[in-house]
Parts: structure tokens; C-alpha cells; sequence
């Protein structure tokens, strides 16, 4: 039995909180991974960003008459 087929058994109830719980997860993981960075020192530094910024797409825009 596939994953999707299980998930599509469970009753609808079951399924709206499931889906609510993913939810409240990825929700809860946006506010706290920035807290979190900052302890784990996985904060980039002035040279992560310079190095970053170089492989940034650059758009140059001609001018046509």
C-alpha cells in the first residue's frame, strides 16, 4: 500500500488535522530558524554574502532605437 493510498484511507477528520499539523510545523519552523541560526553561529558572514552575490544572475538592459 502506497503512502498516499494510507493517507487517503484515514477518515476526513484525521486527514484536516494532519494537514493542520504539517501546517503548524513548517509554521513554527519559519519563525523559530532565524533564533535558531543565530545560536548554532550558522549566521553568514560579509564574505558569505560578497561570495553569494557572485553568482547572481546581472541584467543588462540595452537600449533599442
Amino acid at each position: 500500500m502506497s503512502f498516499w493510498q494510507a493517507y487517503r484511507n484515514l477518515s476526513s477528520l484525521t486527514r484536516i488535522g494532519v494537514g493542520a499539523g504539517i501546517i503548524a510545523w513548517a509554521t513554527v519552523g519559519l519563525y523559530l530558524s532565524d533564533s535558531v541560526e543565530e545560536k548554532l553561529g550558522f549566521t553568514p558572514t560579509e564574505a558569505d554574502k560578497e561570495a553569494l552575490d557572485r553568482f547572481k544572475p546581472q541584467i543588462h538592459v540595452i537600449e533599442r532605437k
